[in-house]
């Protein structure tokens, strides 16, 4: 029997102390991508590739410690440089379908920075409710994007 789907939706909103052009850059360039959303402390990459243009593939395949392989690819459906993103992404876990998602951010500059809101809608494919877990991921990979962007210049 095929487990049901379960859907969700979330929105982060969080101010960097730093010009959209340079948030739009952590988030294009392959090398600083990869930094902060690939190489977190546990994660074993096991390739990273990052083709970022309107229908260009970001694909990562990786582990957490000694944990089944898994896979994050993506497809960017609209990019408004320096404003916005519009992607849709699915994982695996051990080759199984774990979830699919369509996530926009949106870069806005406000007094001392810039206001990146992100918003996810996800179908969860395995039957089980990965709501709080997916929140709790993309909340710590702004906060690898922050130090990413303290440490890169």
């Amino acid at each position: 029997m095929t487990p049901a789907v379960i859907h969700d939706d979330f929105t982060i909103e969080r101010t960097y102390p730093t010009t959209a052009a340079r948030v739009f850059r952590a988030l294009s360039d392959p090398a600083k991508k990869r930094r902060w959303f690939a190489e977190g402390e546990g994660f074993v990459v096991d390739s990273y590739t990052l083709d970022f243009q309107v229908g260009g593939f970001e694909r990562t395949r990786f582990r957490f410690g000694d944990g089944p392989p898994m896979t994050n690819d993506t497809v960017y459906l609209d990019i408004v440089p320096e404003q916005r993103l519009v992607f849709a992404y699915w994982m695996t876990v051990a080759g199984a379908p774990l979830s699919s998602s369509l996530g926009t951010m949106e870069l806005v500059p406000v007094p001392g920075g810039t206001l990146l809101r992100f918003t996810e809608h996800t179908a969860y494919l395995d039957g089980n409710d990965g709501s709080a877990a997916r929140k709790q991921g993309s909340l710590e990979l702004l906060e690898a994007l922050a130090r990413e962007l303290d440490a890169h210049p």
